[in-house]
């Protein structure tokens, strides 16, 4: 009888946990649902109004077209190739662009998730590197939008004359490479903020980066080649560049994080063991765990 009575008890959390979850995930898919609806019904402008019953350009059709008026150079032409191709991006890149915009009320939803889990001095951490990851996000976004991508274009364009063929380029290609290489590289652009988040949290030290350069820009230099396919050296230097000045940048100030006398050390490529004591509970315990074995408090 005990047993069945404190079983709702030890259940009722997880359970807690669940239903929060599942509020949050279902505003964020009613937002992103939204939003591509909207994307895909709204009207682009309003001559519509002039004759509602023709067919007008929405929301979607505006914005792939100033994609396609920036990114595609004047001498190329695309070309649909299959019968379903148009339709495919018109409900892909809704869909895409759908979520983009909903970015802010996902890392919203995200946050609220995770805040009950976090202590004061974890909040205070985490609010700057939410804003930093966000805007580094959307300037890495944007670089690849338009910079890389007309350039990778460009670059590949004296090929078609030296092979002689024409520069058509099917439209799922065409926006696949613009959304691909737009989010692969707001991606890369945050890589400063989570290497200067581990160095603060003590998992890694800036050593990692200043007794390795040659190894570490190598491999940089190899991920940037794959962010940007078949546009030659040069276009691989084109994001190269500022990924290393970028950083280099997180080196600085991830220097002053590791001065810190209250930084903890966690370093996830040490192998010693050590013994540590939670400033919670008093509990002593070996290993590099992040959470107190008796407690399970997060440890500063």
């Amino acid at each position: 009888m005990s047993s069945n009575s404190s079983s709702p008890e030890k259940k009722l959390p997880f359970e807690e946990h669940i239903e929060e979850l599942r509020y949050r995930l279902k505003i964020i898919a009613i937002t992103v649902g939204v939003i591509t609806l909207a994307l895909m019904i709204l009207p682009g402008d309003l001559s519509f109004l002039k004759n509602p019953f023709e067919f007008y350009k929405p929301l979607i059709a505006v914005i792939l077209d100033f994609i396609r008026a920036y990114a595609l150079p004047e001498n190329v032409e695309l070309i649909g190739m299959k019968f379903m191709a148009p339709i495919e991006l018109y409900l892909i890149s809704s869909f895409i662009l759908g979520i983009v915009l909903s970015m802010p009320v996902i890392i919203y939803e995200t946050y609220k998730f995770v805040d009950p889990a976090l202590y004061p001095h974890e909040k205070q951490m985490a609010y700057p590197y939410f804003m930093a990851f966000g805007i580094l996000f959307t300037i890495g976004a944007l670089f690849g939008l338009f910079l890389l991508v007309p350039f990778l274009i460009k670059a590949s364009l004296p090929f078609y004359s030296i092979v002689g063929a024409q520069p058509l380029i099917y439209v799922s290609d065409f926006y696949g490479l613009v959304f691909v290489v737009s989010l692969l590289t707001g991606l890369a652009f945050t890589f400063p903020v989570v290497f200067v988040l581990l160095v603060r949290l003590g998992f890694i030290d800036t050593s990692i980066i200043t007794k390795n350069r040659g190894i570490f820009y190598t491999i940089l230099f190899i991920l940037t080649a794959i962010i940007t396919p078949d546009g030659g050296p040069i276009a691989d230097f084109v994001l190269f560049i500022p990924m290393v000045l970028l950083m280099e940048g997180a080196v600085i100030v991830a220097r002053k994080y590791e001065k810190s006398p209250d930084r903890m050390r966690r370093n996830i490529f040490a192998r010693e063991e050590v013994t540590r004591k939670c400033p919670y509970c008093g509990c002593v315990f070996k290993g590099r765990s992040v959470f107190c074995p008796c407690c399970k408090r997060a440890l500063k």
